[in-house]
């Protein structure tokens, strides 16, 4: 038995759910903030009842749940988009390329890499479906496979997707006015004054570090995934075509009209994609990559899906099966913040960080150090934390202000911190749950691939936070 046949066997015999992980850290959280940030004028019961406040104003705070709802409809939108007839296509060619079970995680994991840099919600449904439709024609045609490794080259983008355009961290960064609203609770009048009023594109996503690093994973992950793929068992899959949504051919009457109608679908569509085009190119007076949101990105792939879907009634059809995948993550995100809520409220989430930016000043190098650090304490939160911009709003204001402290760029801060809670994604399940539910894969099966996924990137980063 190879190491990471043993590895999955290991993950097979001690992961619960991934419903179960999200409690078991709530209740580490609670038990790490009452030890570590507990006042000595408080006593232990007020304590612990203010804890549990701080976790049920997390559940419910209001800017998160926002946030969660452009995650959401992120994902979901993303989603609709890989079923439409080009991504199915794409696909279905790609498939046959995949005969055994090392080109097949090769492939798989390229293409979701590639697909996940544009999108993050988008690369993990394509892979998803990518790494079902490569199952289903193995099946068919009697070949051999290592599914769990297939599905987890599908959930590989999770791991770059933070460095892509639709990054939580860089695009927060990029909106104009965002750093000063952040630090206004921390910084003076005048310290606020001396912040930029946006950290562009060109420092963070579209970096020379970034494209360095970006361009190394599409070539080493691959690779790596190729010699997994060669070195675990594979056995003959039984499984079934997955169903999606089946249409009843009936007469088209009256307004149905409409909702089967190209022409209302482009209509509609094109002037959603119009007014994205002409908000992003053509309405700025000099261009930059500010108009990159959340809002913006969903805005773009409301108007593609249904542009490519044709008419209204196949989208409608296409959301219904979308909408079922990201049902697991929907029931999770209160859960993570309440842990929000008691790490920020309690101040464990800055005593984690402040440790690292106090190792950080006390190296040699504190400017080659620092970027480091902060990439290691986004890694731990993310597991407390498993969402870029909650993280960001965690975390931001310290990266900016020991940044400004130890004169290193923002761009790269804020980069390492986008490394670190992507790498981490291998070994929180969390985002697993949509591309779980569309495989049939447990978390515990796919979990032992990953985390070898995790370390080769944790080389990768490094390496790359250290060259530039």
């Amino acid at each position: 038995m190879g190491i990471a046949d043993r590895i999955a066997k290991l993950f097979k015999t001690l992961l619960p759910a991934p419903f179960t992980i999200a409690v078991l850290l709530t209740f580490l959280t609670i038990i790490l903030a009452f030890g570590i940030t507990r006042p000595d004028d408080i006593g232990a019961g007020s304590y612990f009842i203010d804890l549990l406040e701080y976790w049920e104003n997390g559940l419910w705070n209001n800017g998160l749940l926002v946030f969660a709802m452009q995650m959401m409809l992120m994902l979901v939108l993303g989603h609709v988009l890989a079923l439409t007839s080009p991504a199915e296509k794409l696909i279905r060619y790609a498939t046959q390329f995949c005969t055994t079970t090392a080109k097949a995680a090769a492939i798989v994991t390229f293409f979701t890499l590639l697909v996940a840099l544009f999108n993050w919600g988008l690369g993990l449904i394509f892979g998803a479906i990518f790494a079902r439709k490569v199952a289903e024609r193995t099946s068919a045609d009697g070949i051999k496979l290592n599914y769990p490794l297939i599905g987890a080259a599908g959930y590989s983008g999770l791991m770059v997707w933070h460095g892509g355009i639709s990054g939580s961290a860089p695009v927060k960064a990029a909106d104009p006015g965002h750093l000063a609203d952040l630090m206004s609770s921390t910084y003076t009048t005048e310290q606020i004054a001396q912040l930029p009023d946006a950290v562009p594109f060109t420092d963070t996503v579209f970096s020379s570090m970034n494209f360095t690093i970006s361009a190394v994973l599409l070539i080493v992950l691959p690779a790596l995934m190729y010699f997994l793929g060669k070195s675990v068992k594979s056995k003959t899959l039984k499984l079934n075509a997955k169903k999606t949504h089946i249409d009843i051919q009936e007469e088209i009457k009256g307004a149905e009209r409409i909702d089967n109608s190209k022409i209302a679908a482009y209509l509609f569509g094109g002037i959603i994609l119009f007014i994205a085009i002409y908000k992003a190119f053509i309405k700025p007076e000099t261009f930059s990559f500010n108009f990159i949101t959340p809002n913006f990105i969903n805005f773009t792939l409301l108007g593609l899906g249904i542009v490519l879907h044709k008419n209204f009634k196949q989208y409608l059809n296409a959301i219904d099966d979308a909408i079922g995948g990201a049902s697991g993550i929907l029931i999770q995100f209160p859960l993570y913040f309440g842990i929000i809520g008691i790490m920020t409220s309690s101040g464990l989430a800055t005593i984690f960080s402040d440790f690292f930016v106090s190792l950080s000043k006390q190296t040699a190098s504190p400017e080659t150090a620092f970027p480091i650090f902060t990439f290691f304490s986004a890694g731990i939160v993310n597991v407390f934390v498993p969402s870029g911009g909650g993280q960001w709003g965690v975390q931001g204001p310290i990266i900016i202000q020991a940044s400004q402290d130890l004169g290193i760029p923002l761009g790269k801060s804020i980069m390492a911190l986008a490394y670190g809670d992507q790498l981490t994604n291998m070994l929180q399940p969390f985002w697993a749950l949509p591309l779980l539910g569309i495989t049939g894969l447990k978390a515990k099966e796919i979990l032992p691939y990953t985390l070898i996924l995790m370390l080769a990137g944790t080389i990768i980063f490094i390496l790359g936070l250290l060259l530039f």
